[in-house]
C-alpha cells in the first residue's frame, strides 16, 4: 500500500467544479480562466516564432530577449531594474515558480507562514519540502492581514512568509502601510518572502499595486512571481517568471532546471515582442477588467447574492446567506446541478474555514454572453 506524501490532497476544487459544470451544462464561473480571445499580436507573434524555427529547447533561464524585456518592463512599472541575466527566470507558469521558490530555500522541519484563505498550491509545495505550513487567518470580512498575528506566528523555525496581492480568492490588496509593516516585520530576520503577484495589472479605482519590487528591503529577500497567462488571457500557455536577487535566483534555478529545465520556447519569443511593442495592453488591463467588474456587480445586484468589494483581480466574492444555509461546498454543488451556474466555494482555500461563512467565488473574466447567461440563471435564486 502506498504511503502518500500528501495525505490531505485530493483532486483540486477547480477540477471538481469544472467537471461538474461540464456534466450538468452549467455556466462555468468557477475556474479562473478568461473565455475571450488572446491579443492578436501575441497569436501572430507565436505563429511567426514557430515558423522561424524557435521550436527547440530554450535556454534554462529563459531567452535573453524576453528576460531583457521583463527587466525593462519592471523598471517602467515599479522603478526597479533587475539584472536580466542574474535575477530573472522564466518558468512554466506561476505555479512552477511558487514550487521552485519554496524548494529552493525551505528545508525539512522548517515553517512557512501562509495567510488564509490562500491559493491551493502553496501548502502541498511546503509539505513536499518536508516543512510545515503555518496558517494565519486574514480578516474574514475584509481579508486584510492582522500583522500582529503574523508576528506572533514567527518562530525560530520560520523560513518563509507567503503573500498574495491582489489576493485570490478575495481581490483584497496590500497597501503601502502593509508593505512598510512587512518590511519592519522581516528586518533583521532570516525569513524569505514569496510574493505572488500574478494579478499585478488587474487593479481598480486608481489604486497602485504595491509590488515587493518597489520596496528595497523586501526585494533583497523576495521571490516575486508573475504570470503572463493572467495578464494576456492565455492561461493554457503556462508561462510565468520569477524575479529574485542573484543568490536566491541561483538556488531557484537549481530547482527549475530539474523540474522542467526550460519552458515553451515559441511563446517566449512572442512575449518578448508583446512586452516591447504593445505595453498599452498591460497598462490598460485594469480599466478593461474594472468595466467588467462594475457591469457584473450591477447585474448581481438584481439577484439575492450580495457582492463583496473587489479591489483587484478578476474574482467576485458573493455572500449567499440570503439564499441558503448550506455550507459553501454543498451550496456550490447545488448551484451547479440545480441552477446551472458554477462557483468555487471558499472553504478549500483555508486550513480551518471560519464557522458559518457563506461565501462563494465567481470569475468575471468572461465575455458578456457568458456573464449574461449566468445572471439570467442567478435571478431565479
Amino acid at each position: 500500500m502506498i504511503r502518500t506524501k500528501l495525505p490531505r490532497v485530493g483532486t483540486t476544487i477547480f477540477t471538481v467544479m469544472s467537471q461538474l459544470a461540464a456534466e450538468h451544462g452549467a455556466v462555468n464561473l468557477g475556474q479562473g480562466f478568461p473565455d475571450f480571445d488572446v491579443p492578436q499580436r501575441l497569436v501572430d507573434a507565436l505563429a511567426a516564432a514557430m515558423r522561424a524555427g524557435h521550436n527547440q529547447y530554450a535556454p534554462m533561464t529563459g531567452i535573453p530577449a524576453l528576460r531583457q524585456a521583463i527587466a525593462e518592463k519592471t523598471e517602467r512599472v515599479y522603478g526597479h531594474l533587475p539584472d536580466a541575466d542574474a535575477e530573472i527566470t522564466v518558468t512554466s507558469g506561476a505555479t512552477e515558480a511558487v514550487f521552485n521558490a519554496i524548494h529552493a530555500v525551505v528545508r525539512a522541519g522548517e515553517e512557512v507562514i501562509v495567510l488564509d484563505p490562500a491559493y491551493d498550491c502553496y501548502a502541498p509545495a511546503i509539505e513536499l519540502a518536508g516543512a510545515v505550513a503555518v496558517h494565519v487567518p486574514l480578516d474574514p470580512a475584509t481579508f486584510a492581514p492582522d500583522w500582529q498575528r503574523v508576528r506572533d506566528a514567527i518562530t525560530p523555525k520560520t523560513r518563509m512568509l507567503i503573500v498574495n496581492s491582489p489576493h485570490n480568492p478575495s481581490g483584497a490588496m496590500l497597501g503601502a502601510g502593509d508593505m512598510q509593516t512587512l518590511t519592519e516585520l522581516l528586518r533583521d530576520t532570516g525569513i524569505y518572502l514569496l510574493s505572488d503577484e500574478v494579478y499585478e495589472h488587474i487593479v481598480f479605482d486608481g489604486a497602485r499595486h504595491e509590488s515587493a519590487l518597489r520596496w528595497p528591503e523586501l526585494r533583497e529577500r523576495a521571490f516575486v512571481v508573475s504570470s503572463f497567462g493572467k495578464t494576456y488571457h492565455c492561461t493554457g500557455w503556462k508561462l510565468g517568471y520569477c524575479i529574485a536577487p542573484p543568490a536566491l535566483s541561483a538556488e531557484f534555478r537549481k530547482v527549475h532546471q530539474y523540474t522542467v529545465f526550460c519552458t515553451f520556447a515559441p511563446a517566449q519569443h512572442a512575449f518578448a515582442e508583446m512586452l516591447r511593442e504593445e505595453p498599452e495592453h498591460y497598462e490598460q488591463l485594469g480599466a478593461f477588467y474594472q468595466a467588467k467588474r462594475d457591469a457584473f456587480a450591477a447585474q448581481l445586484a438584481t439577484t439575492r447574492l450580495r457582492c463583496l468589494p473587489v479591489p483587484g483581480g478578476y474574482f467576485q466574492l458573493v455572500d449567499y446567506s440570503a439564499v441558503s444555509d448550506l455550507d459553501d461546498v454543498a451550496f456550490c454543488r447545488w448551484l451547479t446541478v440545480d441552477k446551472g451556474v458554477t462557483a468555487i466555494p471558499l472553504s478549500p482555500f483555508y486550513a480551518a474555514p471560519p464557522p458559518g461563512q457563506r461565501l462563494a467565488r465567481l470569475c468575471f473574466a468572461k465575455n458578456d454572453a457568458t456573464l449574461d447567461a449566468a445572471i439570467s440563471r442567478l435571478r431565479t435564486l
